[in-house]
């Protein structure tokens, strides 16, 4: 069986998204599924929040898509049970320019993973906070697009704009495409704020919202700098419950089976 490639993507940024990517992907890794992460971010926090540092990497996503390095001889182990990485580095800033005249600038993502498909259950792919044309790639190349939306003013801000080029990648580039679901992050009990965007969001989006909601974990924005995903760094906080919990719904989603855990 070939992998179920998700996109996690927002263009706006300071959702949770690399925080999502890595999490989700830990999280799957962990009920049995094995799971590469793609950090196709310029910023590389994927790649740093699973414990490689970018300055050390060779071999990254962007040597990948330029043809000069073999996907699978970039995937890295990371310290988890059944992930895996494919890194990014800085130079992937420069990668919208060098494929710019590229004949296949949008599919060369897809092309790259057709060597690793049938060696995963899922492929993970963070997403720059950008539409430019490694996002258009990852679109292109996943099978749906997970979409984190903050529960803070301004939530719906941009989210039209990229649905917008979800509609247009369907029609262009990849007619499977689907939407995996909205991710709802950073949920704070303690402001009224936080429950008035969950029910604008859901009101304007039935059906789409997962039922999962990542709150506010202190422990959650600590497992990066230790370049840990917060299963291995503290699988008892409520960030790790939350995407463990986010995890199942996808799996069940799918029609997959969770296996029990904890």
């Amino acid at each position: 069986m070939a992998a179920k490639i998700i996109a996690i993507a927002n263009q706006k940024g300071g959702v949770g998204k690399t925080t999502t990517a890595i999490n989700l992907a830990a999280s799957l890794s962990i009920l049995d599924y094995k799971t590469l992460l793609v950090d196709a971010d310029p910023q590389a926090n994927a790649t740093s929040g699973v414990g490689v540092d970018p300055k050390t990497v060779e071999a990254s996503i962007y040597e990948c898509l330029i043809g000069k390095a073999k996907i699978k001889e970039s995937i890295k182990n990371v310290d988890s049970p059944n992930l895996y990485l494919l890194p990014s580095h800085l130079d992937l800033v420069g990668a919208e320019l060098e494929l710019i005249d590229h004949p296949e600038r949008e599919i060369l993502m897809k092309k790259a993973f057709r060597s690793v498909k049938k060696d995963y259950d899922f492929i993970i792919i963070d997403c720059s906070p950008s539409l430019g044309l490694i996002t258009l790639n990852a679109l292109t190349a996943a099978d749906s697009v997970l979409i984190p939306v903050q529960c803070e003013y301004f939530a719906l801000e941009g989210l039209g704009k990229l649905l917008n080029t979800i509609t247009i990648v369907q029609k262009r580039l990849n007619r499977k495409l689907q939407i995996e679901g909205i991710l709802l992050t950073m949920y704070d009990t303690r402001l009224r704020l936080s429950n008035q965007v969950i029910n604008e969001v859901k009101r304007h989006f039935e059906g789409m919202v997962f039922d999962t909601i990542i709150h506010r974990n202190i422990r959650l924005g600590e497992a990066p700098s230790f370049g840990k995903s917060i299963i291995m760094y503290d699988i008892r906080s409520k960030g790790a419950i939350n995407y463990i919990n986010l995890s199942k719904e996808v799996l069940k989603k799918n029609g997959l089976k969770v296996v029990k855990f904890g």
